[in-house]
């Protein structure tokens, strides 16, 4: 390892279990909606790294390499169903001055007792431990569990007091979990419940795995819409809201209205961002939540797997559901298209007049400022006519000449 790489991450802080893995990608930082998000990049190619995708990870010196080069703000390790790794996310519960955790997070992290690090903004902590995360909601607030399709970002800024290893701990897990994350007292707001919407709908057998369900979907007839959106690209959107919209309206058909799998998945892709757990609407829902639901509600028909017909491409009808809401006959999901479409216009008409009164008041300064030159070239062509009235000798002229150009 390079003395470059070592000065940003200590390489020594990783425990063995995570460093001897290949599941490694880096992450830039991206401002999406004026927020900050992390993006998992490919080190081998730089471009956009996917959790469900293995051949976009890498050892962790591939991914610390590629660091080094300043192309990527960090490391970040991929969680799958095949290592018994769980991460717990404590987000908002550190004080950055005084360098201590905040409650819950004190608690968690003396239970847990397994490898803890300071997240990369300061203000959180990532724990690492051995175990299996019990079934239910894997989140509540600002406590987060994952055990797989997720990667965490690693800072290996480690929290003394805590162990330097890697520990199973499952029975604490199933506390913390069960205390924190899964109990009726911990309320409801910000997180993935198991109910949903439209319970008709996702009364479907859904047998496949996830990188079986995204393979169909990018085969598709509109595979390559399906595959831009989730790499995160907006094209052909006036807003990433809308990109949203249409990727979860996507989700909804391919994994049949399941609520908490189009959350799983949407938080996988390239649309992901901050916005999504922040909550929205009077009724303490989040945006992504509220997105979800809406997906749901507008789309009419959902993937059947028992009916599809074996060695065919599945064909959708449309170029998605979303852009199915004006083509239907029935006006329920024709108004819910138009009260979101309306909705985000509104989102847009407040964007763009603040962009108005910022471009006014950069007008103004400009305006100021080529005043500003305009009287001074006055002031210098008025004097260079005075030299020219006056009959000196050539000596003298050249010496005022460069006066003049010289701000004298």
């Amino acid at each position: 390892m390079s003395d470059q790489i070592a000065c940003r991450i200590d390489v020594e802080a990783i425990p063995d279990t995570l460093a001897e893995r290949t599941q490694w990608t880096c992450w830039r930082a991206a401002d999406r909606d004026g927020k900050t998000t992390k993006v998992p990049v490919n080190p081998e190619t730089g471009s956009f790294a996917s959790t469900m995708d293995d051949r976009t990870w890498t050892s962790l010196e591939r991914a610390l390499e590629y660091v080094a080069t300043g192309a990527a703000d960090g490391v970040g390790f991929v969680f799958t169903a095949t290592d018994p790794l769980v991460g717990v996310d404590l987000d908002d519960c550190r004080d950055p001055e005084a360098g201590e955790p905040l409650e819950p997070a004190s608690s968690i992290i003396e239970q847990l007792d397994s490898f803890t690090e300071v997240s990369p903004s300061g203000t959180g902590y990532h724990v690492l431990l051995e175990g299996d995360l019990p079934d239910g909601r894997n989140r509540h607030g600002s406590i987060e569990m994952y055990d797989q399709a997720r990667f965490f970002t690693v800072t290996a800024d480690h929290v003394d007091g805590t162990p330097t290893s890697i520990n199973e701990r499952q029975e604490a897990l199933e506390e913390v979990h069960e205390e924190f994350v899964a109990s009726e007292e911990s309320g409801t707001a910000g997180t993935v419940d198991d109910e949903s919407p439209n319970t008709e709908a996702r009364d479907q057998p859904l047998e496949l795995e996830d990188e079986d369900l995204l393979e169909k979907a990018r085969s598709a007839s509109n595979g390559e819409k399906f595959d831009r959106l989730w790499r995160g690209s907006t094209a052909g959107y006036d807003s990433q809201s809308e990109a949203d919209m249409a990727l979860c309206c996507l989700l909804a058909f391919w994994t049949g209205g399941d609520h908490a799998r189009m959350d799983r998945l949407f938080r996988q892709s390239g649309l992901s961002r901050e916005k999504w757990d922040e909550v929205h609407y009077a009724d303490g829902s989040t945006y992504g939540e509220k997105t979800i639901e809406r997906a749901i509600d507008a789309t009419d028909e959902f993937y059947d797997p028992s009916a599809a017909v074996s060695g065919n491409t599945m064909e959708v009808g449309v170029d998605s559901p979303f852009e199915s809401y004006v083509q239907n006959d029935t006006s329920r999901p024709k108004q819910t298209y138009l009260e979101e479409k309306n909705r985000l216009l509104e989102h847009r008409v407040d964007d763009l007049e603040q962009t108005i009164v910022e471009q006014r008041e950069q007008l103004e300064t400009l305006t100021a400022e080529r005043n500003e030159l305009r009287t001074l070239l006055e002031q210098r062509e008025e004097t260079l006519e005075q030299i020219r009235e006056q009959p000196v000798d050539d000596h003298s002229i050249r010496r005022r000449m460069k006066s003049v150009f010289r701000g004298g």
